[in-house]
């Protein structure tokens, strides 16, 4: 029967379909194929064992109903019409308890195609082949895995494909632990696709799109950690270290401060850094959380005395005001700055922090998941203007505080290379000289 398809598939979808191992997984670019060929691979499967005089089950899990349906009607529909067969799709009720309705076709000796939304019962509702359709967008996709793979213990085969959508999820495990060689992997981002001979303009829709992020994503096969979020894990594991972030291994060296202030529920964040030959070694970092300000002034004072800070960023938006004016009477106007945040201001800092961890010219404290959180949270996004904006989810570990505070701080260190300084009572010194002896 399999010779009765005439299909034209590209390089890398025969590839795909020709690969006959039990458990196999795929990452495409968007309108690659990936659904069309994986329903290929089961409509052949089926008619091989009609013809065989045997039945097969397959089951189509994808991400809601709408995907569901263009399963079965643009993939299974469309592969069964071509070959010349008539194929009727049914809906017929998952159980009789629930409101979930799959879409079935059924072969001449009870091969039977089934497709229906994703969840961890639908998942553990058959014995049979199953195919997961864009899972790393499946919700709950760990319940889902932990009630499918017994569904599929007995021999049966395990088709999974997406688009990445993060690190967060089962199939980016299934795509990265390549330790696992149970598994065949497959990859295959717009470049490659085009190489095979997928007629697409690049350049056209990249700028058709209009959106970095989307396109490093979608088509680019990046992770959505590394394509939206502006710090990824791989640049902060980077620059952490067992020693930074402990104040007692202060040397004594210039040091400069980032102050992001409270909004009502955020965090009060103070960031230490201090300059060791040509690197910003974290010293401490200090949270506050529902402080008054007066208290939160007093942090600043006891931070300004104890290390030698030559320069000091706070974040003057809002209620900062006050804070800038009072920290500026007590510790003068050349130490302590006040920057507005605002699309400029912010776009400069967030550069320049990333740059700093991307050349390694910063060290903060090691294992500090609150710390890793934060600093991961801040994304980079694009609006219809094609202004670029920084984002980042509250929760109740803050909202981004302790980024803003580590890139305020790392400002007070770039300005205080072009103005003349003066720390504490020492004699005036000018920054050029922060350096020598480093």
């Amino acid at each position: 029967m399999a010779s009765t398809n005439n299909t034209v598939l590209y390089d890398y979808q025969k590839r795909w379909l020709q690969d006959t191992s039990r458990f196999k997984v795929a990452m495409f670019a968007r309108q690659t194929g990936k659904t069309f060929t994986t329903t290929l691979e089961i409509v052949l499967d089926c008619l091989e064992a009609e013809a065989r005089g045997e039945k097969v089950r397959w089951v189509i899990l994808s991400r809601g109903e709408r995907q569901a349906k263009e399963a079965m009607n643009e993939g299974v529909k469309v592969h069964l019409n071509a070959m010349g067969i008539a194929c009727e799709i049914m809906e017929v009720p998952f159980k009789e308890d629930t409101t979930i309705n799959a879409l079935e076709v059924i072969f001449p000796n009870g091969s039977k195609i089934t497709a229906l939304p994703a969840n961890p019962d639908t998942a553990r509702g058959f014995s049979a082949n199953v195919f997961l359709d864009e899972f790393a967008f499946h919700q709950d996709s760990r319940e889902i895995w932990k009630a499918l793979f017994p569904v599929i213990s007995a021999g049966w085969k395990l088709r999974v494909v997406s688009t990445p959508n993060g690190k967060g999820n089962k199939f980016y495990e299934l795509m990265t632990d390549l330790d696992n060689t149970e598994w065949s992997r497959h990859q295959v981002d717009i470049y490659q696709a085009v190489a095979d001979g997928l007629p697409r303009n690049i350049e056209q829709l990249r700028k058709g799109l209009n959106d970095e992020d989307a396109w490093a994503q979608e088509f680019e096969l990046k992770w959505l950690d590394e394509a939206s979020s502006w710090l990824s894990y791989d640049l902060i594991d980077g620059v952490e270290h067992p020693q930074a972030g402990k104040p007692e291994n202060y040397t004594g060296n210039p040091c400069f401060v980032g102050m992001d202030i409270a909004v009502r529920g955020d965090l009060t964040v103070i960031w230490v850094l201090e300059l060791v030959g040509d690197v910003y070694w974290t010293r401490e970092i200090i949270t506050l959380k529902r402080t008054k300000l007066r208290h939160q002034l007093d942090e600043l004072n006891r931070v300004m005395r104890q290390y030698n800070v030559v320069a000091c960023n706070l974040d003057q938006t809002g209620m900062g005001e006050k804070m800038v004016e009072d920290a500026q009477y007590q510790h003068g106007e050349q130490r302590v700055q006040g920057v507005l945040f605002n699309v400029v201001t912010k776009l400069n800092m967030a550069t320049l922090g990333k740059n700093a961890f991307e050349d390694k010219q910063i060290r903060i404290p090691q294992g500090d998941s609150d710390l890793r959180a934060d600093l991961h949270k801040l994304k980079k996004i694009t609006g219809s203007t094609g202004q670029p904006r920084f984002v980042a989810e509250s929760d109740s570990a803050g909202h981004a505080d302790r980024t803003w505070a580590c890139f305020l701080a790392l400002l007070a260190a770039k300005d205080a290379v072009l103005l003349p300084v003066k720390a504490h009572s020492r004699r005036p010194r000018t920054s050029q000289k922060l350096t020598q002896g480093y």
